[in-house]
């Protein structure tokens, strides 16, 4: 079952990781070993998690890279499935 309307996960990370470490953006890229603009972007909801990224994730803040990836997964679907009436498909059934 889907969630309704999940949060980008670049969301979860400023709302739930950093903010309560007090880390900047630039802090907390640097300690990722990514750009700061590459996390920026997550944050503000302009890029997805990527599998590397999701591990990263999971080794800064002891969170597993597979709930990372669920969120990504979350909200792509949800808005996704916004569209699923304009999606021209017909159903496959056997003869």
């Amino acid at each position: 079952m889907l969630m309704h309307n999940p949060p980008h996960p670049g969301e979860v990370i400023k709302e739930l990781c950093l903010d309560p470490l007090g880390l900047t953006v630039t802090a907390a890229a640097k300690a990722l070993g990514v750009s700061r603009k590459t996390l920026s972007a997550i944050l503000n909801g302009k890029a997805g998690i990527s599998p590397e990224m999701a591990i990263r994730l999971s080794i800064a803040f002891d969170t597993s890279a597979e709930s990372w990836l669920t969120q990504q997964a979350q909200y792509e679907l949800w808005h996704a499935e916004k569209h699923r009436k304009d999606l021209n498909v017909k159903k496959l059934v056997a003869a």
